[in-house]
């Protein structure tokens, strides 16, 4: 097991999200995007997960948080979908330097699409291509494994699918070799933090891989039990209400202390994690900030 080491304290901003709070300010959009704030040994790095589908209504909520886009110091998604990485390049040029990483899975650029209702590619657009990206300022790390950001904050990298109630929850394809089949998800990645060596904490896209998947895979290489909290998108939109159950009934078991779901969760869902964990649960929302 890699040694990832340890933060002292983490500052999540919800940036972007599909919803938002009465009276709210801020704009809320299809997608999801995050700025972890990490400190450890009186060092800070800014990291953006995900960038939602709208770099103008992204920078407006920033602008509106004071959040300056030229402190981000990486930025990481994901996986491949519209809603997580349309805008990249937009986003990399407000941020206005060279060689920020940006962190993701080999298959990142693949062919990734829908047929219901209609043929519709829902991957990496062209205006975030590679070489736009590139141009943009940003330098691709593209790795199956799991990567250290910043010690005591990692990617899983590529997330084993263990359990059998677990499924990626859209019906996506792809093209290999010239024939369509099924596109499994395996760019799907989250961010673990290791707080103090005690506990970890989760920061997810849309779980495609399996949210009970992600977290038992992040106690495992973590080398952590103690789940502190998860936040994003547990992807149960569309679930029959037997995967919701075993996916709630599971995290409980885990004793996850608290849960914030939102964007791809579904209502449903969320009120069956209402139902379980009680006040230890809260739905996702743009401007939500939580300190670790």
């Amino acid at each position: 097991m890699t040694d990832f080491g340890n933060l002292d304290s983490l500052k999540i901003t919800v940036l972007a999200e599909d919803s938002v709070l009465y009276e709210s300010p801020y704009l809320g959009q299809h997608g999801i995007s995050m700025l972890l704030e990490a400190f450890s040994e009186n060092n800070t790095k800014n990291i953006l997960v995900d960038v939602a589908q709208n770099p103008e209504a992204l920078l407006k909520n920033m602008e509106l948080m004071q959040k300056d886009p030229s402190l981000i110091d990486m930025i990481v998604l994901t996986h491949c979908h519209y809603d997580h990485t349309q805008g990249l390049a937009e986003i990399l040029k407000h941020i206005g330097k060279k060689n920020i990483p940006v962190v993701s899975h080999p298959d990142l650029f693949r062919l990734n699409f829908v047929t219901d209702p209609y043929l519709r590619h829902v991957g990496v657009g062209d205006q975030d291509s590679r070489e736009k990206i590139e141009a943009a300022g940003g330098i691709l790390f593209l790795t199956r494994s799991p990567l250290q950001l910043f010690p005591g904050l990692f990617t899983t990298g590529e997330v084993p699918r263990k359990n059998d109630f677990e499924e990626v929850g859209i019906d996506l394809k792809t093209i290999k070799d010239g024939k369509v089949i099924d596109d499994q998800m395996p760019d799907d990645i989250s961010v673990i933090a290791r707080i103090k060596g005690e506990e970890i904490f989760i920061i997810t896209g849309c779980s495609h891989a399996g949210i009970v998947n992600i977290s038992q895979h992040a106690q495992i290489i973590s080398g952590v039990k103690k789940i502190k909290g998860i936040i994003g998108g547990f992807h149960l939109i569309e679930a029959k209400t037997d995967r919701i159950i075993k996916t709630v009934t599971a995290l409980n078991e885990m004793k996850v202390e608290k849960l914030f779901a939102g964007h791809c969760t579904g209502f449903p869902a969320q009120v069956e994690l209402f139902k379980v964990f009680k006040e230890r649960f809260e739905p996702l929302h743009t401007g939500m900030v939580i300190t670790v």
